[in-house]
């Protein structure tokens, strides 16, 4: 039994209910779904081609692993779906079998969209309590990628922690476990499918692959990943209830899987939308790129007045005309009346005042010791235990974030930025309040992801009226703060540029979940001035633009000086408008080094840089740089102010640790 369905036929139809047919076949656009009764799985074809291959559902009861292919043959519903992601058609299967709880699957396929969406639900009177739900299982993927291309599985981490890297690894491994979500790719056609979830708030996400000869064999995607990579020393917490539901899982398959992981994170964002902010991409400062813990309050002071004599006045500022200028850890040695004269005298100086805080950490690691802001309790009430023990990462115990004694710490500290003048706030160690526990006080959590959901629902309440900038965190959920440092610290070597830019290569899409993505604090003191122009730039093709040297007068005058050069940059700092750049490439050995950014004016801008030793030839055809090989463009090199003419072919030579920074004009747009 086929269907295929016009727009008017999806707008018109109700539900038609099929039971037990040997195959339903049903096509919205460019997708097909096909049920199966007698293997019991699902085909989702893409124009026609094969993607996605005798897919099933499964889960677990207690350590029994229990698939669709387990239960009798499903009735099919097929309803029309209406919603935040468009109009289409909900196709849904009903798995049944005594001694099972019932199995809902679900398939969301919407007009003119590149993916399709699942899902499924157990449900049971008597109650059914699991830690594993996998909507997708496919274990034969090998006809989807060509032997011969240059096949790509790209690693995700799931948070930025450890200086972690995001990898691109060729079809030759074994096993790899991706968090949220990956993309499989051929590298030259750029033809790949996105696979991750869309849904953060119960379940870690993982996406295990298997490959061989160059293809990619299996995909599993589950709700239920914990290891050391999610900071986690126990099993993921189990859901428990008549219903429970898996993550909502986004298939795609696109002829750019760089568009590809831009619409699953476009996705994210409907379906949790970004924080409000209606400002522009913060420029500024913040302390712990050198001062760290020497910083003082007189040398706060110097830095706030540094910028308005300096900089601000010198092409140093965003559109708003604003510098965000940030106290890191140390602070606390301020007294209440420093911080409101800090805060005051960076107002003076037309600028925000930012302030530091980690929610979810214990650093003196005392157990006995009385919680502040709750003196009813002390820090061992706090605690999320794992097998009895507190839990340590990165030298701090971690903090139930559902525990009452932490709101109150939450509404104590927001008063206090609030009454002192701070409207921008680094949060720190977040993943903290994401690990999995014995228990968290609030008992109807049972998942380190429902807990830390409740921990940032309370921390966007209380800092309801501040930017929120999360520094080491969880990539999801994404809703509850403006930005994220998109990679672990980062400093003032090539080696920190290619660290930060291994980050966007593969997760520069993240600025679809968030407002801007954070490339850490730019350090220029102590490195040449070709990774002054590196790190600069990282910043400028990521997102945010923070400096982090210290300005105060007691301050490296060298890096001042590389400051008033560098940072002040008209053509370069106007770059920086909040947008990431995305990859040329996919294959990178440990990151990218291409970077590119098309613009509604019809301009394009590029940055290519050279992380070693020795100068780069960089002979690279246009059309591979998304430019027609039918126009003649202007280019300006923007550091050295150097124009060229470009059609065909760019040839150019990256002096060693370094980087070219151009914008391009067809001429059709011209130089300006």
């Amino acid at each position: 039994m086929k269907q295929k369905l016009s727009v008017a036929a999806v707008l018109s139809l109700w539900v038609i209910c099929v039971s037990c047919s040997k195959e339903l076949e049903f096509t919205i656009d460019d997708w097909t779904i096909r049920y199966d009764s007698y293997s019991k799985s699902v085909d989702i074809l893409n124009d026609n081609r094969l993607i996605y291959n005798d897919l099933y559902a499964s889960y677990k009861l207690a350590d029994t692993l229990i698939s669709t292919k387990n239960y009798n043959p499903a009735k099919i519903k097929i309803k029309r779906v209406s919603d935040h992601l468009g109009q289409g058609i909900l196709y849904e299967l009903t798995y049944s079998k005594k001694g099972f709880p019932d199995l809902i699957q679900s398939f969301y396929l919407y007009l003119n969209r590149d993916y399709v969406l699942t899902e499924f639900e157990l449900r049971d009177a008597d109650g059914v309590e699991t830690n594993y739900m996998a909507p997708v299982n496919v274990k034969d993927m090998s006809g989807v990628f060509k032997g011969g291309g240059n096949n790509r599985a790209l690693f995700i981490p799931f948070d930025n922690d450890k200086w972690i890297r995001y990898q691109s690894h060729p079809l030759n491994f074994q096993q790899l476990t991706s968090y949220e979500v990956s993309a499989v790719f051929d590298n030259g056609s750029r033809n790949g499918i996105v696979v991750g979830s869309v849904e953060h708030d119960n379940w870690k996400t993982g996406i295990d692959l298997t490959s061989e000869a160059n293809q990619l064999s299996s995909l599993t995607c589950y709700g239920g990943v914990a290891n050391e990579t999610t900071r986690d020393v126990k099993p993921h917490g189990s859901l428990r209830g008549k219903n429970i539901k898996s993550p909502k899982i986004f298939l795609g398959y696109f002829k750019d899987w760089r568009t590809g992981l831009e619409s699953f994170a476009k996705v994210n964002a409907r379906v949790n939308p970004p924080r409000e902010w209606s400002h522009s991409v913060p420029f500024g400062w913040n302390s712990w790129g050198v001062l760290q813990f020497n910083l003082t309050y007189d040398k706060a002071l110097q830095v706030s007045d540094f910028f308005a004599i300096n900089l601000q006045n010198n092409h140093f500022a965003n559109a708003d005309n604003l510098v965000y200028v940030g106290l890191d850890s140390g602070w606390d040695s301020f007294s209440e009346e420093q911080l409101k004269a800090y805060a005051d005298r960076c107002a003076e100086n037309g600028q925000v005042a930012g302030i530091y805080w980690t929610p979810f950490t214990d650093w003196a690691k005392d157990p006995e010791r009385v919680f502040k802001a709750a003196p009813e309790y002390k820090y061992k009430d706090l605690y999320l235990y794992a097998n009895g023990k507190p839990q340590e990462l990165d030298g701090a115990y971690a903090l139930d974030p559902t525990h009452p004694a932490v709101e109150a710490a939450m509404k104590q500290t927001s008063e206090l930025f609030r009454r002192t003048g701070f409207r921008y706030v680094k949060m720190d160690f977040m993943t903290h309040g994401a690990m999995e526990a014995d228990r968290w006080h609030n008992d109807r959590v049972t998942t380190g992801m429902q807990g830390y959901n409740y921990g940032m629902a309370l921390l966007n309440k209380y800092f309801t009226d501040m930017y929120i900038n999360l520094s080491i965190s969880p990539i999801f959920p994404a809703h509850y703060a403006q930005s994220r440092r998109i990679a672990c610290d980062a400093w003032n070597k090539i080696k920190d540029t290619e660290y930060t830019m291994n980050a966007l290569s593969y997760g520069w899409w993240q600025d679809r979940i968030y407002s801007f993505n954070d490339p850490d604090h730019i350090v220029l003191r102590d490195a040449s001035e070709g990774e002054n122009r590196a790190r600069i730039t990282s910043a400028v093709i990521t997102g945010m633009l923070i400096l982090g040297d210290d300005y105060s007068e007691q301050g490296d005058a060298e890096a001042k000086e590389r400051t008033l050069k560098y940072a002040t940059h008209r053509e370069v700092n106007l770059l920086a408008n909040g947008c990431a750049f995305r990859p040329v490439e996919g294959d990178g050995v440990k990151s990218e080094n291409l970077f590119c950014r098309m613009n509604d004016d019809g301009t394009s801008d590029f940055a290519f840089f050279n992380y070693s030793d020795e100068e780069m030839p960089l002979n690279i055809p246009i059309e591979r740089l998304g430019l027609s090989v039918d126009s003649l463009y202007k280019a300006k090199e923007l550091w050295r102010g150097l124009e060229i003419q470009v059609q065909s072919q760019l040839d150019v030579t990256i002096p060693a640790k370094d980087v070219w920074l151009l914008k391009f004009y067809s001429d059709k747009t011209g130089a300006k």
